[in-house]
């Protein structure tokens, strides 16, 4: 049946008698207007989608502003109609709530696990100004489901991915959970219609054969609750063939093992009378280990207030109960939009609402900070996903985690020793790789060894912060055992090039001159390129630093430039003493000396005037001209300190250190040199690129680093 402007504006009167209906005519006519000519797939006339848009919403009983924008959501984007003219007719207020929806319209968001953090972020920056942009794009994606059928079939099976992967869980986490578990079911419609037609079946076969279960609980709860003198409304339901091909998935069990399918809600007039409802239950039923949830005393971000409990009720069966009072159930059902929600043709005030500009400045404040897209999902999944799994320890011991843990989280939330000497798990007394995904009810046992210590690839399969925290602080306490180890073989290469051992009482004496705590310290910054080889050397023997024989100073190293002008080498090429050099003048800053085939020279192909003829002075230069070696080696107990010691044989100095790649196989670093020239710079080439352990090697340059030293 076709909806008129009459009938939505006798919805909208029956909970906002004071509704604008001058204005809601005027956006239903003009609505009209601009789709004249428009049809949907089924050949209705498109109009006629704006306007069940706008029945979604008016059942969530939503303002004015909101109605009027699902009437004109899709003008701006598929109309003659511009924002101007919007905006002239029914306000800014109205036009940027349209253009907001336009703009979501058109965000390319993709249906796969990979972009999932990436949709969200786009959906939630872009609904950050109003979050009711966002209802109405949801109402749209409802209404477009309902009708998915006219749709060619390649388009319906994509549309109803994007709503199960994207859509649906905004809903949820909106805490529209009614408007979540429509659109899952008809995607589950379009994706796997023959397990939804067989749970369909196999409902209709279990109830022929038990009666009707829901009825019979539903009567034993109130029989229960007018023991006590508690007045509440009881309603049961089985739950929705999507929920349920979850759950048998989730536990790889058939529909005749699954046990709660049915669910249960009380609703109550005062917060006391749902702790007195669930001593009621508890007290007439056996409740199911692990399976209760306070989401009275712990709100959930959206304002989801509830208890929940599973008990044992008829024949053993498992039924899940959700106890809350009526207001408690307005946001449950509507969620955010409960803010907007009118009655009487006043705004409703729930003080279970929760603020949607602090909701969404919030979330959207992690956004910003964060730019890694993994990293925010990380952060937010658990919010838009709340459910948890408990498991239990072989001593019976509940222990709770969310949804997705791994027996690493399990074994950090008992202690973080019982987590760093985790070799493997146990689930139900069956051995497990450590990244299985745990259950509700399972039992798990995890197995240590002395001397074990986390993986790094631990970092990816933890769940929960407490794990990923310990295993980074174990990683880099190892790393620093590694730090202190190389920095031991660079110091002994360092001093061996100036004939010096690096004896303890050498690095402590480096150490205190230094001010720093201690020799292993010192030796950890070392290796980890905090401080450089030479640094230490000079702490000790500044003679030897100071001592150049007939070297020339590299003050004066260039040759070509005028009296006052001082030099400094491009920190992109980095120019060595035998190799083709020019110069670039610089106010200020004296002249940066390139290599002749530097890339960054081109910055500068239309500024002759900049360009100095230079080369290099004549005779033996210092060691002071850093070079950046690329190298790549296998990843072998000791190659690395070869590496070092090859160096040092060549009388070069390691003055930096960075690793930019890890590899169980291989690493990837870049070392800094000091050379003194051209030929210096080809023998250590030369003596690292014939060693077996060296699978890769090159000089190092960045265009970036134009004018830095």
């Amino acid at each position: 049946m076709t909806t008129t402007a009459d009938d939505l504006i006798a919805q909208v009167r029956a909970y906002n008698p004071r509704t604008n209906e001058a204005l809601l005519r005027d956006a239903f006519a003009f609505g009209a207007e601009m789709h004249e000519g428009q049809f949907r797939h089924s050949g209705e006339p498109y109009f006629t989608h704006p306007v069940a848009v706008t029945v979604i919403l008016a059942q969530q009983q939503m303002d004015d502003a909101t109605l009027v924008t699902a009437l004109l959501h899709d003008t701006i984007e598929d109309t003659k109609a511009s924002f101007r003219t919007v905006s002239d007719r029914f306000g800014v207020e109205i036009a940027e709530l349209v253009d907001g929806v336009t703009k979501l319209t058109n965000l390319q968001l993709t249906s796969t696990q990979t972009k999932q953090a990436e949709n969200f972020r786009k959906l939630f920056m872009a609904t950050s100004r109003d979050l009711r942009v966002t209802l109405v794009k949801l109402a749209d994606r409802l209404h477009n489901m309902r009708t998915i059928k006219s749709m060619r079939p390649d388009k319906q099976v994509q549309k109803a991915r994007e709503t199960m992967d994207i859509y649906a869980p905004l809903a949820g986490r909106m805490g529209m959970q009614w408007m979540r578990e429509e659109l899952e079911d008809l995607a589950f419609r379009v994706l796997n219609s023959e397990a939804r037609n067989s749970i369909m079946r196999r409902f209709i076969t279990l109830q022929r054969e038990t009666g009707d279960v829901v009825q019979k609980i539903t009567a034993d709860m109130r029989v229960e609750l007018e023991k006590v003198d508690i007045v509440a409304s009881v309603v049961g339901r089985a739950k929705k063939p999507y929920s349920i091909w979850r759950k048998m998935q989730e536990k790889d069990l058939s529909f005749s093992r699954l046990s709660d399918i049915y669910g249960f809600r009380i609703l109550t007039a005062t917060e006391a009378d749902c702790y007195r409802v669930l001593g009621a239950i508890h007290q007439r039923w056996r409740a199911v280990p692990g399976r209760f949830k306070d989401y009275i005393s712990q709100p959930k971000s959206n304002g989801y207030r509830s208890i929940h409990t599973t008990v044992s009720g008829r024949d053993g069966k498992r039924v899940e109960v959700q106890i809350r009072t009526r207001e408690m159930h307005e946001v449950a059902e509507t969620g955010v939009a409960a803010h907007w929600s009118y009655r009487n043709g006043e705004r409703v005030e729930n003080r279970f609402a929760v603020d949607p500009v602090k909701w969404i400045s919030q979330l959207t404040e992690r956004l910003d900070d964060s730019h890694d897209h993994d990293e925010f999902l990380e952060a937010v999944k658990l919010e838009m996903y709340q459910d948890q799994v408990f498991c239990f320890t072989p001593k019976g011991e509940v222990i709770k985690l969310p949804r997705g843990a791994t027996p690493i989280d399990f074994a950090y939330a008992i202690h973080t020793r019982i987590g760093s000497a985790c070799v493997g798990a146990k689930v139900d007394g069956m051995r497990v790789p450590l990244w299985t995904r745990l259950k509700n009810g399972q039992s798990v046992e995890i197995v240590t060894a002395a001397g074990q210590k986390p993986q790094s690839t631990w970092i990816d399969i933890a769940v929960t912060g407490r794990a990923k925290t310990a295993i980074r602080r174990s990683l880099r306490e190892e790393d620093r055992e590694r730090f202190v180890r190389l920095g031991r073989e660079l110091a002994r290469v360092a001093f061996e090039n100036v004939d010096k051992k690096a004896t303890d009482k050498a690095l402590r004496t480096a150490a205190k001159t230094l001010a720093i705590d201690n020799a292993e310290e010192l030796l950890a910054r070392l290796g980890s390129a905090e401080i450089s080889a030479r640094e230490i050397v000079r702490a000790i023997y500044p003679e030897l630093a100071e001592k150049q024989g007939d070297e020339i100073d590299s003050k004066r190293a260039v040759v070509g430039l005028a009296a006052d002008q001082q030099h400094q080498r491009g920190g992109c090429c980095q120019p060595l003493p035998g190799e083709r050099i020019i110069g670039i003048a610089f106010r200020g800053r004296g002249v940066v000396v390139h290599a002749i085939d530097c890339e960054a020279l081109a910055d500068y192909e239309d500024q002759p005037e900049r360009w100095i003829d230079l080369h290099w002075q004549e005779g033996t230069h210092s060691p002071t001209n850093t070079v950046t070696l690329d190298v790549t080696i296998t990843n072998d107990a000791g190659v690395l300190g070869r590496i070092c010691t090859l160096i040092g044989e060549q009388n070069a100095n390691i003055s930096d250190l960075r690793f930019i790649d890890r590899k169980p196989d291989y690493y990837r670093l870049l070392i800094d040199v000091d050379l003194r020239d051209q030929e210096h710079f080809h023998r250590v080439f030369t003596m690292l690129e014939a060693d077996s352990n060296v699978s890769s090697l090159s000089r190092h340059r960045d265009p970036g680093l134009a004018s830095v030293v």
